[in-house]
């Protein structure tokens, strides 16, 4: 039973689970937007608005924390230098998660998560 689990376990062990996780949210950061499936994008909105967050508050430990979590030192120089302006009067819902039609393969529910402006 996995009665009060809140983590989405997409299928795959703990280490791969995390390293994609990682790679999704770095992409996510790096291009605005993404299409990967609904689960997985679901999965991915908590961390990315934690980074955000991070950034937005500026501290040296709040860097320090993004820069061990993303893949990209460079993205997370840039992320602290534009998202205290982007977003600096936002309380939260830097993301938003868009439908789109169905995997051909195997009929899995797709989205789009993009960074909201």
């Amino acid at each position: 039973m996995r009665h009060g689990k809140r983590i989405a376990r997409l299928g795959k062990p703990a280490d791969q689970r995390k390293a994609l996780m990682r790679s999704l949210t770095t992409e996510l950061l790096r291009h605005g937007q993404i299409k990967t499936t609904l689960v997985r994008a679901k999965a991915i909105r908590s961390e990315a608005e934690h980074i955000i967050t991070l950034a937005k508050e500026g501290s040296i430990h709040s860097r320090r924390q993004a820069a061990s979590y993303l893949f990209d030192p460079t993205l997370v120089k840039a992320l602290f230098d534009g998202v205290p302006e982007r977003y600096g009067e936002r309380v939260g819902g830097y993301t938003r998660i868009m439908r789109t039609v169905s995997r051909r393969g195997d009929g899995a529910p797709m989205a789009v998560i993009e960074l909201v402006d």
